[in-house]
């Protein structure tokens, strides 16, 4: 009841105001947004990023209406710069004294500069194989980072075990509500560029899941305060490397939660992920919204970076070419017809990922 009526109030003081004044940014949903009264939030500009029609590679593939969202364009170069910048606004206003994030890269970066500008020393735990400039912009921002034998499931063991008795804030995937807060706003704005109306699919890479998770959370809401027509959700499609894909085989089994996966390989640092905390919640949504689950080799989505940057202009990660990938496999299985409208996510840019052109 408490949360129809705060819905109840958004839509009201929405009606009241316009989208068009408010700050080009993710914040400006900010009564969806936990805030709660404790001040402003912690941002560097983050949100908002654009929704191109991407008219070439369309005409190549014979869609008339594919579109990227590319969250390149965010503060520290990915998608989770929304997710830190809600984490770390709530932090600070719960008066964490130190913050704590196990990282395969992106959510380290980000961590580290939300953390720079809150004024709050910030741990990161990062895989020792991790690609080098993922470590170096951490420096950047002053987090103290610890770089860990194993995967990112060996760095949360770790960070959870060193921070734990000293009373570090833990910002690691699902592990703290508010990441997902952020992530829900990529529903949010594309929703607003489309008019209010969602897309036939959304393919989105897939590790630790929030983007997922958040996104349909945001549907739900959405729904419900009218902004959006309930029963017509996109089709959401999870894309997973060849070299570690466990929700692609629990979706294929059939199964609630995912097994996790050994010996975890691959060239997308933020799809090296071999057990998502959120493993039912993603598979909730792919099943409920009638998507699936796919898998793309390394080498397919160094070959499609390649082309979202010929034919596009678009600087994307391995894990922006996975979307590509799934694409070209669901257009080969006539899944995705010539009139629907496709939305691909590039989650990160190329800059930190150049050495895989070279590699692959």
């Amino acid at each position: 009841m408490l949360v129809r009526y705060h819905l109840a109030r958004v839509a009201e003081i929405w009606k009241k105001s316009t989208l068009v004044d408010r700050p080009p940014t993710m914040w400006r949903y900010k009564e969806m947004m936990p805030l709660l009264g404790d001040g402003d939030p912690v941002t560097l500009g983050e949100g908002f990023t654009p929704l191109f029609h991407a008219k070439s590679l369309g005409r190549k593939l014979g869609l008339k209406a594919l579109y990227i969202k590319d969250e390149s364009l965010n503060p520290t170069n990915s998608f989770k710069a929304r997710g830190l910048s809600a984490a770390v606004t709530r932090a600070r206003a719960l008066k964490a004294h130190t913050l704590s994030v196990p990282s395969a890269g992106n959510a380290a970066n980000a961590m580290a500069a939300y953390a720079a500008q809150a004024g709050i020393p910030a741990k990161v735990f990062m895989p020792r194989d991790v690609k080098r400039p993922f470590i170096r912009e951490c420096e950047l921002y002053g987090a103290d980072v610890t770089l860990v034998d194993g995967l990112i499931t060996d760095a949360g063991r770790l960070a959870a075990e060193r921070g734990g008795p000293l009373g570090w804030y833990d910002v690691s995937t699902l592990k703290e509500p508010y990441r997902i807060e952020g992530k829900k706003t990529m529903a949010y704005e594309l929703a607003e560029q489309l008019d209010w109306e969602w897309p036939d699919w959304i393919i989105y890479p897939t590790g630790g899941g929030t983007g997922m998770i958040g996104m349909w959370k945001a549907m739900d809401e959405l729904e419900t305060i009218g902004w959006v027509s309930k029963g017509r959700r996109p089709r959401m499609v999870t894309v997973q490397a060849s070299g570690c894909a466990p929700i692609v085989r629990a979706f294929e089994k059939g199964t609630e939660f995912a097994e996790p996966w050994t010996n975890a390989h691959t060239v997308a640092d933020g799809l090296r992920v071999p057990k998502a905390i959120g493993d039912f919640l993603i598979l909730r949504a792919l099943r409920e919204s009638g998507g699936c689950a796919i898998a793309v080799s390394d080498a397919d989505m160094v070959s499609y970076m390649r082309d979202l940057g010929h034919y596009e202009g678009i600087s994307a990660a391995p894990e922006g070419g996975a979307t590509l990938g799934a694409l070209h496999k669901l257009i080969g299985n006539n899944s995705i017809k010539p009139e629907d409208k496709v939305v691909l996510f590039n989650t990160g840019g190329a800059l930190k990922y150049l050495d895989v052109l070279d590699s692959i």
